[in-house]
Parts: C-alpha cells; sequence; structure tokens
C-alpha cells in the first residue's frame, strides 16, 4: 500500500468528514488513507477495534485526522450509536459514508444446494443489512450535496459460481444504492456503488495462492487490481466532479467484463 501524504495545497474535500465502515485492515485501510490525502476528517469504524484504531494511528502519523469507533453493522443500536459519534466527530455532520463492510475471506465456497443456511444470513446480514443500518442512521447527520458510496462488486455481472450468498448479497446492494439515489437525491444527496473486480489485499492473498496472477489474462489492462484502483474511483464519487452522478454501478476490474 503506497504512503500517503496530506496536501499542500487546501482542496475542496478539505475539513469534511467521511465514515468507513469495515476499515481495520484491506481495503477499507486503503479507504481510509486516501481519503485522508485529500483532506478528509476520516471515521474509521470495524467491529475490529484493535485493527481500527491501527488505521486511525496510521492516518495520524501521515499528518491526517481519523478517530476509531467500534461498530456491529448488523446492529440497529451499534450503527446508532457509531452515526452519533461520528457527527460529533465531524463537527455535526457526516459528508460522506463509505458502506465497505462485509463478509467476503471467510465466505466457504460450496454448490448452493450445500450453502450452509446460518451463513447464508451471516453474509445477508453484513454485506446487505449492513449499508442500510448505516446509511439509515446516517441520514439525519447528512447534508446537502453529502455521498453515500456502497461497496458491491463485480462477481454480479459473472456469477462467480460456488459463491451464491455472497454474489447475491452484493447483487442486492446495486438494489439497494438506487432506491437510495431515488429516496436521498430528493436531499441533494447522492449514492453510488462500486463494483470491484478480484482486488489484491491481504484478504485475496488469503483465498489463493498466486492471487496476482488471478483472472489477469481476462482484462483489457493486464495487471492485478492493486487497493488503489478503487480508492480513486472512491474518491471520484465523493467529490465535487460527481454531483450529477448518483444510482449507479461503477465497475472497477480492468476490463475483465464491459457493462
Amino acid at each position: 500500500m503506497s504512503d500517503v501524504s496530506m496536501p499542500d495545497v487546501p482542496m475542496p474535500e478539505a475539513g469534511k468528514t467521511v465514515l468507513i465502515t469495515g476499515a481495520a485492515g484491506g481495503l477499507g485501510r486503503a479507504f481510509a488513507l486516501g481519503f485522508a490525502g485529500r483532506g478528509y476528517r476520516v471515521a474509521v469504524a470495524d467491529i475490529n477495534l484493535e485493527g481500527a484504531e491501527q488505521t486511525a494511528k496510521l492516518v495520524r502519523e501521515a499528518g491526517g485526522e481519523a478517530a476509531a469507533f467500534p461498530a456491529d453493522v448488523t446492529s440497529v443500536e451499534s450503527t446508532e450509536d457509531l452515526a452519533k459519534s461520528c457527527a460529533d466527530f465531524g463537527n455535526g455532520s457526516i459528508d460522506v459514508v463509505l458502506n465497505n463492510a462485509a463478509v467476503y475471506a471467510g465466505v466457504t465456497r460450496s454448490p448452493f444446494e450445500d450453502i450452509d443456511p446460518a451463513e447464508w444470513d451471516l453474509v445477508m446480514n453484513v454485506n446487505l443489512k449492513g449499508p442500510w443500518l448505516v446509511t439509515r442512521a446516517a441520514s439525519p447527520y447528512l447534508p446537502e450535496g453529502g455521498r453515500v458510496i456502497n461497496l458491491s462488486s463485480a462477481t454480479i455481472f459473472s456469477g462467480s459460481e460456488q459463491w451464491l450468498h455472497y454474489v447475491a448479497s452484493k447483487g442486492g446492494v446495486v438494489a439497494l444504492t438506487r432506491v437510495m439515489a431515488k429516496e436521498l437525491g430528493r436531499r441533494g444527496i447522492t449514492v453510488n456503488a462500486i463494483a470491484p473486480g478480484f482486488t489484491l489485499t491481504e484478504a485475496s492473498y488469503g483465498l489463493m495462492e498466486n492471487a496476482e496472477n488471478y483472472g489477469v489474462d481476462r482484462g483489457a489492462i493486464k495487471r492485478a487490481s492493486q487497493p488503489e484502483d478503487v480508492v480513486g474511483a472512491a474518491l471520484f464519487l465523493a467529490g465535487p466532479d460527481s454531483s450529477y452522478y448518483t444510482g449507479q454501478t461503477m465497475v472497477v476490474d480492468g476490463g475483465r467484463q464491459f457493462i
């Protein structure tokens, strides 16, 4: 992961607050460092508070402003506490909500007939119910011009086999994004989704050997996806140049599929 440096010249985003869930490591940590590099005040949330605190420490060491918060995205009470704490941290508002928390590396790959119903419920609770509850709790603190960014997955377009519960949950995120875009659009708030392809994070390396070469031959761009590739998409969706872009799903997979 590349180092972050604070901007020398004030940027339009400077001083705004972003809430990032699932930010104890991996892509969430990359998001935190990337947003800090644009001058955002970063609220780092995760059920793994120790990891979240480590991410916040890295942001502060780079010269940014960050605070870590515990969050169980499947709990109404936890998400409401999180939203209030983040709004207090953000001087009364939350400018960007980035719903990144997900069950991914620990998901059992098996034919759909063999999926454990308990694991199905866990995946749906975290990956689909979670973005709803977090955005629901943050809604009172989102100002006009606010942004919501949900993490889907390019697997919803490829129909990745033996991963039905994960793929279905991420397909639901796209549907959720479209409805929220209409409802929050009345307040001048945009809601979009990012659908990354296979991206090299700690979790991805844990899924398979030779992860850096997985799917590279299928892409128009012949290299593996790095976290920074996805971070760039999120920064665009959160920034001033995307104010008329909403309800959309941005596929970031190096051209492995064209939608």
